[in-house]
């Protein structure tokens, strides 16, 4: 039996009774009946065949074939709810919008992408910070959107896959040149183990990550440099201090210059998802939509970082 694709208001509803937990809320801001919103819940479940609420005292909590729905659909539909909106992208943005993220992946792709949304009058105000904490400000409704380098657990928090990040191994070209290739392809950990590294935090998060997941155990090297910036990571490297493990998007332009040297090359580099999160009761915006949508532009341009 054919089936039909939902249409856009029963996925709208859709999102909005997700978001807000409650039939009789998510009626009050779509400015409809509850019996309507009723009504167009029973028939996007018809159409799927399959109930995506418990209704109770509490509310509408939802299955988890919701989340998996609104995690797919959510970012598309608030895109598509913009592009609709008389004047489109020439339309003057109102409001604020509170969004973060960590240091350099804000400056030197998430702002860019955002900078139309400026010229159109979009106020935009950026927390700096570690995943956990802003998603915990998140949360605590001080942030309308987050970045994360982790996958959010929260409840209370509407995710959507962004982009994945590519992980280089690199070094200055005078370290590089100090390690013997054979000895490299036959055992890695023991050619690069005199390597000093220069790190982000002094659990090395993302060198450990790239050794356990390339060679399979942690990294016995010395660790010479440890500074919470990746741009002053990559500075180090560049200055002769050590090796370490960087996204692409920030090491791509020293590598291009000849500044450093991919010193390890895996047949897949190690990714890591970057997801986008909101509040499930965030009031319906424009701004915000606008938001989501050029940042998911901006992610189908980048394929990855």
């Amino acid at each position: 039996m054919e089936r039909h694709l939902p249409g856009l208001d029963l996925l709208a509803t859709f999102l909005e009774i997700y978001r807000t937990g409650s039939l009789s809320a998510a009626a009050a801001r779509l400015g409809v009946s509850q019996p309507a919103v009723t009504g167009q819940l029973a028939r996007l479940e018809e159409q799927l065949g399959e109930p995506l609420f418990v209704r109770s005292s509490k509310g509408a909590q939802p299955t988890p074939r919701a989340a998996a729905l609104a995690a797919r659909v959510g970012l598309h539909v608030d895109g598509l709810r913009t592009a609709l909106t008389p004047s489109g992208e020439e339309r003057t943005l109102q409001g604020t919008v509170h969004i973060g993220g960590a240091a350099e992946l804000m400056s030197l792709q998430v702002l860019p992408a955002l900078a139309p949304l400026s010229a159109r009058g979009l106020r935009i105000r950026v927390t700096l910070g570690l995943a956990e904490e802003l998603l915990t400000a998140l949360t605590a409704a001080r942030l309308d959107l987050v970045v994360s380098a982790v996958r959010p657990q929260q409840e209370e928090l509407s995710v959507t896959p962004l982009v994945d990040e590519e992980f280089l191994l690199v070094g200055p070209p005078a370290l590089a040149h100090a390690v013997d290739q054979e000895r490299l392809a036959a055992d890695p950990v023991a050619a690069l183990s005199h390597m000093p590294l220069v790190a982000y935090a002094t659990d090395l998060p993302i060198i450990r990550r790239y050794w356990r997941s390339e060679f399979g155990r942690r990294p016995p090297n010395e660790v010479a440099v440890v500074v919470p910036d990746l741009r002053a990571v990559l500075a180090a490297v560049v200055s002769g201090m050590g090796i370490s493990v960087l996204p692409r998007y920030l090491a791509a332009p020293a590598l291009a210059a000849g500044h450093v040297v991919q010193m390890h090359r895996p047949e897949v580099e190690p990714l890591n998802t970057l997801y986008l999160a909101s509040r499930r009761d965030m009031p319906a915006s424009p701004a915000l939509a606008a938001v989501w949508e050029h940042l998911a532009r901006a992610a189908r341009e980048w394929q990855s970082l």
